[in-house]
């Protein structure tokens, strides 16, 4: 937490941001179509480039949502660990565990070579493809953390990955339609494609019962990889950088572990109903306060220069991503 000076410092940006995760459940009341992340980049973006609230955002508000765009968000992510259970993983089989996981590690090689190509800069390229691989904004963070990139840097790889993966609630279903797509062919493509949890939920529903469970357990196969990936990212960094770079960040670090912990806690099964889903909506809301807040740190002319090549970056790269999972799901799927 923030020292007394600092926290008083933080409170106006802090009460800015609750006030605009209450206005997202709102609106996602309102018109369920719009999921609440996707929500809380678009007004960030609003917050931070509006004449009047900009000045204010950078001003005032500042600390507070430099702080949840980097502390929620870590939060989350060790939230986002309760949602694991290996023994869930386990009853997928060996075979198609293993297969789920070159799947990302080609979904990552893919999308860092695509956004390379669209000439992305800096760590913008490794960061989407953390995000489209694994889990979104979450994997976005965990390897900035590991690799030492600050939180401000993540603001567009964390706007492609929620944009790109509400595109996909609309756009999946009737992709499943047009193939005429088994429930559990459709689930598969849906838990190997899209990119956060909750948006995983809100496109395998549309398929039903069936469609929905095997789609949320080969999600968190991908979410799994958080750890690792996040772990290879910041050994990769360590031996590039050299030792001239002075401090590295953790190899690991503290939040991954946190998530780490997470999933085992969630495998003992010992945790209630009730808890799981109190945590589900904590981390939601915490992912929601931290995307206002990168969104508000985005500078939309800045973005005019590089917006396109990294939207169009990602497009590319998801439609790889979708056409890799469907094979894999007409291979490892029964009609």
């Amino acid at each position: 937490m923030p020292a007394p000076n600092a926290l008083r410092a933080s409170l106006p940006g802090l009460a800015a941001a609750a006030a605009a995760v209450v206005l997202c459940l709102l609106l996602h009341r309102m018109f369920p179509a719009v999921p609440v992340l996707t929500a809380a980049v678009l007004l960030g973006l609003l917050a931070g480039n509006v004449p009047g609230p900009a000045a204010v955002a950078a001003g005032r508000w500042r600390p507070g949502l430099a702080f949840s765009a980097k502390k929620f968000l870590r939060l989350g992510i060790v939230l986002l660990g309760l949602k694991v259970s290996l023994l869930d993983i386990a009853e997928l089989g060996w075979l198609t565990v293993a297969l789920i996981i070159a799947l990302v590690a080609f979904s990552f090689g893919a999308t860092y070579l695509v956004c390379r190509a669209f000439r992305l800069p800096g760590e913008e390229p490794v960061l989407v493809a953390a995000g489209f691989s694994i889990c979104g904004v979450s994997a976005v963070g965990a390897v900035a953390a590991a690799r030492g990139i600050r939180a401000e840097r993540t603001a567009v790889p964390a706007a492609m990955v929620t944009l790109c993966g509400t595109l996909a609630i609309a756009v999946l279903p009737l992709l499943g339609a047009v193939l005429g797509l088994s429930p559990e062919r459709f689930g598969f493509l849906a838990g190997a494609s899209v990119h956060d949890v909750g948006q995983v939920v809100a496109t395998a529903q549309t398929g039903g019962a069936a469609a929905l469970a095997l789609a949320v357990v080969v999600k968190l196969v991908r979410v799994l990889m958080l750890a690792p990936v996040s772990a290879l990212a910041g050994l990769y960094h360590r031996r590039t950088a050299g030792t001239s770079a002075g401090k590295f960040p953790p190899l690991v670090p503290l939040f991954v572990a946190g998530f780490v912990a997470a999933v085992a806690l969630r495998t003992t099964g010992l945790l209630p109903a009730g808890m799981l889903d109190a945590a589900a909506l904590a981390q939601e809301l915490l992912f929601a306060a931290a995307l206002f807040g990168l969104g508000a740190s985005v500078n939309l002319r800045s973005l005019a220069r590089t917006g396109g090549r990294a939207a169009a970056a990602s497009l590319v790269s998801w439609a790889i991503i979708v056409a890799a999972a469907l094979g894999l799901a007409v291979l490892l799927v029964p009609a």
